[in-house]
């Protein structure tokens, strides 16, 4: 038969908010480069681009001749640009107004970059909620690129996907394509003759198909094996081109908004909340994944139609399985609100920029890539987000919309929206926030000065994929050493495709496995945890939480006693395990915060009281959790030995007997000294996670835990008190550097 079929091709490339920067140059020059310079030498080919804002704002400063390249494919009508939230932020966990925000400044900077206006928006991850349709609309975007996922939860026939859909929200209309998972997973990772033969059944009289592959730019040439398949030895992509413009005859290449021009959607749908099949897979709790994947993989091989009615999990889950990601997303959203109250100026600006900059999406959640595990991401994006309220807050004070007589102000507040208060205490020097129901343990302590979360410590948690590893290795062991040479995976054979990220399996070190550990409570700080009194309780047992608590004060919830803007006092009467027997005790924890901006401090005094009739003995340890960006035996990172010595922040240790203990980040110009009356056994370890990422499994530090250790004995009756004193110097204020 003969016919026509269409291809509208949209390329996302997206580098995220913190990322390093010779990570990016490595990526440019592996993929994004080589897929310009490709565009450049196939002039027929039509396609979209998008570059969210940090990679344009790497590529303006970095690569100006990639710029121009862009420009020139614009200019000659080759490149339709796609603009979407400047900071590539998931825009539903947004307020409507930085959802507005970040979609206008992403087309007001291609306009003035390339003079032209976007039509069409990439939407992060592809996560979609019916409300975008009008938050789209009403930024000035026409249409978006979902998944065929989206369209077969709208009881979308699998025939019927190739085209484009209306929808609408609110009294706005918006186009949506559906990214079509037969041409994604083809492109590039099937030959380029399969590909072919796949548009070309797709042939009609009257061409009214168009097939829509919206999916990564960093896969043709920065995923394992794929630069050498796309570029250096297969040279897959510019084979595809030359096939496709072979076959003009039959199948031409169009950007979306030239295909609307055309074909003006006729069908109407209405998309329930979705993301792509693997985001709603990640986002299950880690003992449903496997169950789901299985289903949906046996109706797929069936050829059973109750694939299409398999559905994973609703992507704002992230925030209930992860409280870190929470924490996060309920931060944003109090810098948001201070940077709205903020006059109009220089500083709000700058305030919003540094807000939108902590809205970027890729700290958010965790699935096949780091996401919240990648702690360098996660803490630039809190940097962001600290700098964003330090901002508001002076501006208040400065205007007298703050109690900016009162260098600490301290006062209930629900920071994680879980209907319970906890104490948000704020100065010019430091924020802390105290969840009297989780152990009365301090969830945030942010210095202000040098914009470090110091507090943001990942809990170690399982993860579905840790099933995978544990195969793998017990595999790996059974296996005799030297049957079998592994290839090097830096290369693939000329006759094989790279898999996609999805299907790869590699590792970092091996027996990874034996790594996994799970914690028992959050990694908070303050944490007051009563263990045996033999002091049997060593470094291992700390690090694989197989420790016995004997308390029940790790999680359980405190009474505010005493609340001012410099101290709180919180205490629980709970029990303590003796002898096997529960017995009464007392856990009073009083606060006290003080210092500047450059100097903030904070005291926790522990009195523990014996309320019952029998004597006691355990061990009093106070755990404190802290990330100074340690890993990789990181030298600016580092502990103080007592002979002035300084060891990695990511190594673990201990001394028997000290009153302080000294350790900092020299780069990140912070330095904090821990003091103990009386002296104690310090003990620390690093808080390591076993994570997947598009590179493969690896341990990745989250942060050091401190536990700070004293004996105690209590008659009936009697009471003792340990107090640990941190003070903080910072030699960097980001802020004034920042202003000049």
């Amino acid at each position: 038969m003969s016919g026509r079929v269409s291809l509208a091709l949209v390329i996302h490339n997206h580098q995220p908010v913190g990322n390093f920067g010779w990570v990016i140059e490595d990526v440019y020059e592996h993929a994004y480069s080589p897929m310009l310079f490709a565009l450049e030498r196939h002039p027929g080919i039509r396609l979209g681009l998008h570059y969210t804002g940090p990679l344009l704002q790497w590529l303006t400063a970095n690569k100006p001749e990639a710029i121009a390249q862009i420009r020139g494919l614009v200019d000659r009508g080759q490149v339709e640009l796609v603009g979407g939230g400047f900071y590539e932020p998931i825009l539903i966990t947004l307020p409507d107004r930085d959802r507005h925000g970040q979609l206008v400044r992403m087309a007001d900077e291609l306009e003035a970059r390339f003079g032209v206006r976007p039509a069409g928006a990439w939407l992060a991850e592809r996560v979609w909620e019916p409300s975008l349709a009008y938050d789209l609309a009403a930024a000035g975007y026409g249409w978006t690129v979902l998944d065929d996922n989206h369209l077969r939860a709208a009881s979308i026939p699998e025939d019927a996907m190739w085209t484009a859909f209306t929808t609408d929200d609110r009294g706005k209309r918006l186009t949506v394509f559906g990214t079509e998972q037969g041409l994604r997973y083809r492109i590039p990772f099937k030959p380029v003759e399969d590909v072919i033969s796949y548009l070309h059944e797709r042939r009609t009289e009257d061409g009214r198909f168009v097939g829509m592959m919206g999916d990564d730019g960093e896969k043709f040439g920065a995923w394992p094996g794929t630069y050498e398949y796309c570029w250096s030895h297969e040279h897959w992509v510019d084979r595809l081109f030359d096939a496709i413009e072979r076959n003009s005859d039959w199948l031409a290449t169009v950007t979306p908004s030239q295909w609307l021009e055309r074909r003006p959607p006729t069908t109407r749908v209405y998309l329930p909340t979705n993301s792509y099949v693997e985001m709603t897979e990640w986002v299950l709790p880690p003992d449903e994944t496997p169950v789901f994947v299985r289903l949906l993989d046996a109706a797929r091989e069936h050829g059973d139609p109750a694939a299409r009615f398999l559905r994973g999990g609703f992507w704002r889950n992230y925030a209930a399985r992860y409280r870190e990601v929470n924490d996060l997303h309920k931060q944003m959203l109090r810098a948001s609100d201070k940077v709205e109250a903020m006059a109009p100026g220089e500083d709000r600006t700058l305030a919003v920029d540094h807000l939108y900059q902590g809205q970027s999406n890729d700290c958010y959640w965790h699935g096949l890539f780091g996401g919240i595990y990648i702690v360098h991401m996660r803490m630039a994006t809190l940097c962001h987000l600290i700098a964003a309220e330090d901002l508001a807050d002076a501006a208040a004070a400065r205007t007298g919309a703050a109690a900016s007589g009162q260098p600490y102000c301290a006062r209930l507040f629900d920071t994680d929206l879980d209907a319970l208060d906890e104490i948000l205490i704020t100065s010019p020097g430091q924020t802390i926030v105290i969840d009297p129901a989780e152990g009365a343990g301090i969830n945030n302590w942010d210095l202000r000065a040098s914009r470090l979360a110091l507090g943001s410590v990942l809990r170690r948690r399982p993860e579905a994929y840790h099933a995978r590893l544990v195969a793998h290795d017990e595999a790996a062991a059974e296996q005799a050493v030297g049957d079998v040479i592994a290839p090097d995976p830096g290369t693939v054979a000329l006759d094989e495709a790279p898999k996609t990220i999805h299907d790869v399996f590699a590792t970092k070190e091996p027996g990874l496995a034996g790594f996994i550990r799970y914690d028992r409570h959050e990694r908070r700080s303050g944490l007051v945890h009563l263990l045996p009194a033999d002091g049997s309780m060593d470094l291992r047992a700390l690090v694989n939480a197989t420790y016995e608590e004997l308390g029940d004060f790790v999680e359980g919830s405190f009474e505010i006693v005493t609340l001012t803007d410099a101290a709180v006092v919180a205490s629980r009467n709970g029990t303590v395990k003796a002898g096997g027997v529960e017995r009464p005790l007392s856990v009073m924890k009083s606060f006290r915060f003080d210092g500047d901006r450059l100097a903030p401090a904070i005291e926790l005094a522990v009195t523990v009281e014996n309320t019952g009739s029998a004597p006691l003995a355990f061990e009093l340890a106070i755990e404190w959790n802290v990330n100074l960006l340690g890993g990789g035996h990181n030298p600016s990172a580092w502990y103080e030995m007592p002979d002035g010595s300084h060891v990695p922040h990511d190594s673990p240790g201990e001394v028997a007997s000290a009153t302080s203990i000294v350790f900092g980040n020299d780069y990140e110009g912070v330095r904090i000294e821990a003091a103990v009356d009386p002296a104690a056994r310090l003990t620390w370890y690093p808080v390591e996670t076993v994570s997947n990422s598009e590179g493969g499994f690896e341990r990745v530090y989250q942060g050091s835990s401190l536990l700070f250790r004293w004996p105690v004995s209590l008659a009936a009756g009697d009471c003792q008190t340990r107090i640990v004193s941190l003070s903080a110097a910072q030699s960097i204020d980001r802020s004034a550097a920042e202003r000049g």
